[in-house]
């Protein structure tokens, strides 16, 4: 089925920070409560179509800040040879040295370092080599799942934050100035103008809308990486509240009932 427009309304909570009453938090609920659930190596095309089985690992990934960068560093240090595929090109050149996983991109800033077309740490399908183990997908991802931790450990920021958006806001009451944390879905047009060049992107598209949970409860982790688990307890309120009540409104099955609920439409068009 085809990628819903973009350009819809949505319902949204404000909240006040339980952590820091002088900041607000403004959290997406059509999206929160939407039921996309990540496909990759299940049906998930890629962002460009000449590489579909790169998931959205083509271009490698941006870290945030040096401290990203050292963390995926030592994480680096921890994945053996049989599960990686280019474990040889990421050794570093010195003994003690860095691993040689970074580089700069395009607009200057630092990112994972892109290998055959694609990031050093994917896996790619199809591939094998003497005492290579390993399966196709981002390595850090399996190293997660080797040790019993969640990825948001392994993965670089941008990798375990998307498909979920972490923006901030500033708004004015009179001399005082409140930060607003906004968290949203990273929709293809929140990437700006490269959004636009992606052959196909998950967030907007109904074979992606599958899961069996909606995200506030698949990407929990993530959620309280990102807020907090004060922040997070709130926002499942608000979110049960609105399953629970759109649940008893299907229910009454009432044509004259008003759209009290936006519902992810990406997520309406594959529920049929």
């Amino acid at each position: 089925m085809p990628e819903v427009n973009p350009n819809f309304a949505r319902d949204w909570v404000e909240f006040a920070d339980p952590a820091n009453a002088e900041e607000l938090y403004k959290c997406d609920l059509t999206w929160l409560t939407s039921y996309w659930t990540c496909i990759y190596g299940n049906g998930c095309c890629g962002i460009d179509a000449d590489k579909p089985d790169a998931g959205c690992c083509s271009d490698g990934a941006y870290y945030s800040d040096q401290e990203d960068e050292e963390r995926t560093q030592k994480v680096a240090k921890r994945i053996t040879k049989d599960m990686w595929q280019f474990f040889d090109e990421a050794q570093p050149k010195k003994q003690n040295g860095k691993f040689q996983i970074s580089e700069v991109g395009l607009d200057k800033d630092r990112k994972t370092r892109k290998i055959n077309d694609s990031c050093i740490f994917l896996n790619r399908v199809g591939h094998e080599a003497p005492g290579y183990t390993g399966s196709f997908g981002c390595v850090l991802h399996h190293l997660a799942e080797k040790e019993g931790i969640h990825f948001v450990e392994t993965k670089p920021d941008v990798c375990w934050q998307l498909p979920i958006r972490r923006s901030f806001e500033q708004r004015e009451f009179g001399d005082q100035e409140i930060t607003v944390n906004v968290i949203g879905e990273y929709e293809r047009l929140a990437w700006g103008d490269g959004g636009a060049d992606f052959a196909w992107y998950c967030t907007g598209n109904t074979e992606a809308h599958v899961g069996t949970e909606p995200v506030y409860i698949s990407n929990r982790p993530e959620l309280v990486a990102l807020m907090g688990q004060a922040a997070y307890d709130v926002l499942k309120g608000h979110c049960d509240a609105r399953i629970e009540a759109i649940r008893l409104l299907k229910a009454e099955q009432d044509k004259r009932s008003l759209p009290l609920f936006i519902i992810h439409p990406a997520t309406v068009a594959a529920k049929g």
